[in-house]
């Protein structure tokens, strides 16, 4: 009966297997709900536990996956990605494939020293900001590169299956390996997925998507220029003995005396050390001036000038006028009166518009003539375009109020571009430290990681937690969490082992002669590689690295080769995108398909292991 019992949770295993791999290969549900509906599955049928079940989602990968989504976040904002992929464009010039294989070089050689899963958190927001800017797609770029940072098995400590198969050795009695001992293996993998990917990733870009947002809107630069914000925008600067210290602005009447608009405050913060250096308000009538505000002020010079002369004000002639570094608190956007709004027919006095909606109005268009001054006392038109001014968070709200206007564009996008470079040398501080602390093993590497993701929160390189949160790509992590406890499920139900049998049976016999050792490594390796584009490439390894080492045993050949094979296998699995974390990684990011990964992965992955199982004999002999 319990025989009986262990065979039929043993083909239920199976079965909720096939049909979750057949779901992840049609690509008409997201890949995170059928990994959970698996995982129910095998819940409900009792062959995991519900602490069993929900192991993988405290697992150190899926934690690391998330704080790595943080860093990678860090290094984006601030503009240090856009540095770091400029390099690599000066490197590459204009030849798309000489900057492919710069990639390829690139990223193997850091996922040498750092997790792969690293590598890809720290790349794909360079890689990204590179093709932009080169103005490719990134398509063909994401997925090579998730390959190239498995590929870069160089080092003890570039995957997780190099230490499992290190700790079978040691533990079986045999002799531990070095840090290079992977070397060899790593320079032969890159050569050919150098080789073969220079092909196969021209696929991924045949077909570009060409999606558009609901709302297209115009960028920063394009409203500031329609505009003409950056010739008519200036930076002033308090004096401690200036008449307009301590009174707001609705006491000191600047745009009625001076015709000039005030839209925002940046007050020096010397009391923080860890966070920003700064604040900023967006000006409104209760705003109170201090010694040593920045005042950013609109208007014609000579107002401008007379404001300053008559209240001791520093003028601060020199301005960029291409420089959008002033837009990261606050921003800018455009907002149309509906023809039914309750706005037509008013001023923006009697609407009260900062009081209404929290934002400033700094200029309005109307039939393409464009009014900067004196727009207070404006009547607002139907179709009347207005130029408004506020923090991003105040901007996004309007698109709410439609009745009476309607946003144009998606402000919290636009912000989303906008880099803080002056935290850019404190983000690379933060990266430095984190992969020092990885590679000479100061801390554990989720615990490095975690840390360095709280700090580029800490000291600004994010504007705040929820930023840090909304870096982080779920779907992701949630795939990885809920397909990680299926290792356990074939485990528990005998499934590793009627796989172990069945291969030293078939291949481990007479029948090969002289080519045993061979035919067995040729069956480790695929079944490894196949096991592992259904579970994790960690729990693949930590499965197959006692089966490779008994079948060895039992042949009285070297277990090196074999326990190679297992490490390479699970590290090289590409047709897959929940076989590695850096595969998930990508997926998104790319808006990669299941059958993306089977069209470019599986050709790959097959041909790297004709390659391997030809090589790894002659590195390490049977």
């Amino acid at each position: 009966m319990e025989l009986s019992s262990l065979l039929s949770q043993m083909n239920i295993t199976l079965i909720v297997l096939v049909i979750a791999s057949a779901f992840f290969m049609s690509g008409k549900v997201r890949s995170d709900l059928v990994a959970v509906c698996a995982l129910l599955a095998l819940a409900i049928f009792g062959i995991l536990s519900p602490s069993e079940a929900l192991a993988g989602f405290s697992n150190s990968v899926v934690i690391m996956m998330i704080g790595l989504f943080v860093v990678g976040a860090g290094i984006f904002r601030t503009g240090l990605a856009k540095m770091i992929s400029s390099k690599i464009l000066q490197t590459a010039g204009s030849n798309e494939n000489k900057l492919f294989i710069l990639v390829m070089l690139v990223t193997a050689s850091i996922g040498a020293f750092v997790s792969n899963t690293g590598t890809v958190a720290v790349m794909m927001p360079i890689i990204v900001s590179m093709a932009a800017s080169a103005n490719i797609s990134s398509r063909r770029y994401l997925m090579p590169l998730a390959f190239a940072s498995s590929m870069g098995m160089f080092t003890l400590i570039s995957t997780p299956p190099n230490l499992v198969i290190q700790d079978a050795l040691v533990n079986a009695g045999y002799e531990a390996l070095s840090f290079f001992s992977f070397a060899p293996i790593g320079f032969v993998a890159l050569s050919v997925g150098i080789v073969v990917l220079f092909f196969l990733s021209k696929l991924l870009v045949t077909k570009e998507d060409s999606s558009s947002s609901k709302k297209k809107g115009k960028s920063l630069k394009e409203l500031a220029e329609e505009y003409n914000l950056l010739h008519q925008s200036y930076k002033i600067e308090v004096n401690e003995d200036s008449p307009i210290l301590n009174k707001t602005l609705a006491e000191l009447k600047i745009a009625t005396i001076y015709d000039i608009s005030i839209s925002k405050v940046i007050r020096t913060n010397k009391n923080s050390r860890f966070r920003k250096n700064y604040t900023e308000e967006v000006a409104g009538p209760k705003t109170i001036i201090q010694k040593g505000d920045e005042l950013y002020c609109h208007g014609d010079i000579e107002n401008i000038q007379r404001f300053v002369t008559e209240n001791n004000l520093h003028f601060e002639k020199e301005r960029k006028p291409n420089s959008f570094s002033d837009f990261q608190e606050s921003g800018i956007a455009e907002v149309f009166i509906m023809p039914n709004s309750r706005l037509i027919n008013r001023t923006i006095s009697e609407i009260q518009f900062r009081e209404e909606y929290n934002v400033n109005v700094l200029g309005i268009q109307r039939q393409k003539e464009y009014q900067m001054h004196d727009i207070k006392d404006t009547k607002l038109h139907s179709g009347d375009a207005l130029l408004i001014q506020g923090t991003w968070k105040d901007l996004a709200n309007l698109d709410s109020r439609q009745d009476d206007l309607v946003l144009v564009g998606q402000p919290l996008k636009e912000a989303a571009k906008v880099t803080l470079d002056q935290k850019a040398p404190v983000a690379a501080g933060i990266m430095i430290l984190m992969v020092i602390a990885m590679v000479f093993e100061i801390l554990p590497s989720v615990i490095a990681i975690m840390l360095a993701a709280v700090a580029m929160v800490i000291t600004g390189c994010l504007r705040n937690v929820e930023e840090a949160y909304g870096s982080i790509n779920w779907e992701s992590v949630v795939l990885i969490g809920a397909m990680l406890p299926m290792a356990t499920a074939f485990q528990n139900t005998g499934v590793d082992t009627l796989i172990s049998g069945k291969l030293v049976d078939t291949l481990g016999g007479d029948r090969f002669g002289e080519l045993a050792p061979y035919a067995l490594l040729a069956g480790i390796y695929f079944c490894t590689s196949l096991l592992t584009m259904f579970i994790s490439n960690t729990a693949t390894a930590v499965l197959f690295a006692p089966i490779a080492l008994k079948a060895a045993i039992g042949m009285g050949v070297s277990p090196y080769p074999f326990l190679f094979a297992v490490a390479v296998a699970a590290s090289m699995c590409f047709a897959s995108p929940f076989s590695t974390p850096p595969n998930a990684l990508v997926m998104t990011a790319g808006r990669y398909s299941f059958m993306d990964y089977i069209k470019v992965g599986l050709p790959l992955q097959l041909i790297m292991g004709i390659v391997m199982i030809l090589v790894l004999p002659f590195i390490f002999p049977f």
